[in-house]
């Protein structure tokens, strides 16, 4: 056996020898686990959603809908599954979620988030969010490939510096998340009164930005209680418009995407936009209560837009079925977020590593039991709905 479903033998020799996995291999049962090794205000800052949760369950409703029909004699015993989206070659159609605030969940967050991706060559996309500056994580990420997220600050000075030091730092691709201009009412979060940034955790990015520190009379080490009110100022409470787009092109010259497209209209106006790429996506549930499951508008999206732009999806993947499902339906590739920062909770960079591991071999082996050699070959007629 050979790629990523190796993994597999791998496990079973080592069983041999009386050693077992780290934690479990079953995706979907790692957030109970992860439940058990951090406080509420961490785990719930991660598997909440908004309102009553019905979004987030909504995301894996969708998935539930849609049922693979495995084929059969299809030579399927060796498998490719490397695409390339947006300039970046993937292993496997697969990239790591821009998850904030990772250092809540272990001390080493999103270094060892980048170091497990790197030993992948899975693409981290690095949230705005993030508990190390942007050239910590890099340095981190090695050779590894990296795009950046943007939470797109309000200040455009701001904005241009934080984009300079991303491409000077060597990420290649910008993903512009646009349905979290404010935060959604999530009761788990409130209930516990947890909010990491009014803590300075999630702000090493703007705090050791050179244009952020400009705008303070004292360093933020000096008046944090400042510090965070500009940060909180900057980046939430003002939403955007279609035609500021044009400011992210001229200070980005490498590929942009539009992350939290929901409706077919929007994706239209993104190609209109002059775009590379979009992620259809809720956020994973986190942002609009009631909202509809990302799933479940991927088809039409992928069909108006996907063969102008690259078509990503986020929103609910937990196995390696459920990436099989997203890329039949039109997606390029996945983005996952949750389940590997469960796996960071469980062990850093060894519980990274073990998570993505873990669900490429599923999709790996799921790829070739249901009779498909890469992820080109699929498309809806793989799928009964």
């Amino acid at each position: 056996m050979t790629g990523f479903a190796a993994y597999q033998n791998e496990i079973y020799l080592q069983g041999l020898g009386g050693q077992i996995p780290p934690f479990t291999t079953d995706v979907t049962a790692l957030e109970e686990s992860a439940r058990e090794r951090l406080g509420p205000g961490p785990f719930w800052y991660v598997a909440g959603g908004a309102g009553s949760g019905a979004t987030v369950r909504a995301n894996r409703e969708a998935f539930d809908r849609v049922r693979i029909v495995p084929r059969m004699l299809r030579d399927a015993s060796e498998r490719h599954l490397g695409v390339t989206v947006l300039g970046t070659e993937l292993p496997a159609p697969v990239l790591l979620a821009p998850v904030g605030v990772q250092s809540i969940l272990h001390p080493d967050g999103e270094l060892a988030t980048a170091r497990a991706a790197a030993e992948l060559g899975v693409p981290i996309v690095l949230s705005t969010a993030s508990s190390y500056s942007i050239e910590e994580v890099a340095e981190a990420s090695g050779d590894g490939p990296r795009w950046f997220q943007l939470y797109w600050p309000n200040d455009p000075e701001v904005c241009a510096s934080i984009l300079d030091r991303a491409r000077k730092a060597g990420f290649t691709t910008l993903v512009v998340t646009l349905d979290t201009w404010t935060l959604a009412w999530r009761p788990h979060d409130l209930d516990q009164a947890y909010l990491p940034f009014l803590r300075a955790v999630g702000t090493a990015i703007p705090f050791s930005d050179p244009a952020f520190r400009a705008g303070l009379e004292k360093a933020p080490d000096e008046d944090l209680p400042m510090a965070i009110l500009r940060w909180v100022q900057l980046f939430t409470g003002r939403d955007k418009s279609w035609d500021q787009l044009p400011f992210l092109r001229e200070h980005w010259d490498g590929p942009i995407v539009l992350k939290g497209i929901q409706h077919v209209d929007d994706a239209r106006k993104a190609v209109e936009s002059g775009v590379d790429g979009i992620v259809v996506s809720n956020h994973g549930g986190r942002q609009v209560d009631g909202a509809v499951g990302s799933l479940d508008v991927l088809p039409e999206i992928a069909a108006a837009v996907g063969e102008q732009i690259d078509v990503l999806f986020d929103s609910g993947i937990r196995t390696g079925a459920d990436i099989v499902k997203a890329l039949a339906l039109g997606a390029k590739a996945v983005l996952v977020g949750r389940p590997f920062a469960y796996g960071l909770a469980h062990g850093g960079q060894v519980g990274v590593k073990h998570v993505l591991r873990s669900l490429l071999a599923d999709f790996d082996l799921t790829l070739g039991l249901s009779g498909h050699r890469s992820p080109a070959e699929l498309g809806p007629e793989a799928l009964k709905f």
